[in-house]
């Protein structure tokens, strides 16, 4: 029988930010029932603050949102930490946006309303293209 001690794998460290309550009330026991340190955040500057201070592994951000929206925050996690792989949702999905999310360095984009499942998926395939070493990724 094994005890949680140092030996165990460092678990991945998930910011999800949503301007919308119920979104992040949603995923925050979704993503930690599936092994992430989760934290997340409604007001995108006490995000970066807290990003900041301790960067996430994965962040998971909406695009439309009061204050800085999320391409903007999408740069700005980028500037912080090149290798945070960062999935943009929505609710306001166009090409447009869409292409901009990729250009600036964004893994996926998510339309709302998304099923739970959706959501899980994609960051399980971020987890597979982040999968090396330098992330803390253990097989």
């Amino acid at each position: 029988m094994t005890t949680p001690d140092a030996a165990a794998p460092a678990r991945r460290r998930l910011l999800i930010l949503d301007d919308e309550p119920i979104v992040v009330k949603r995923l925050k026991p979704a993503f930690q029932k599936a092994g992430y340190d989760v934290a997340v955040f409604t007001d995108s500057a006490a995000a970066l603050a807290a990003f900041e201070q301790n960067p996430a592994h994965i962040v998971i951000t909406d695009l439309k949102m009061e204050g800085m929206d999320g391409i903007a925050f999408l740069d700005r996690i980028k500037a912080v930490s090149p290798d945070t792989g960062v999935i943009v949702i929505t609710g306001f999905a166009t090409l447009e946006t869409a292409k901009e999310s990729f250009h600036k360095g964004a893994f996926d984009f998510v339309a709302k309303p998304f099923k739970l499942a959706d959501i899980l998926d994609v960051v399980a395939r971020l987890e597979t293209f982040l999968g090396n070493p330098r992330h803390d990724h253990v097989a």
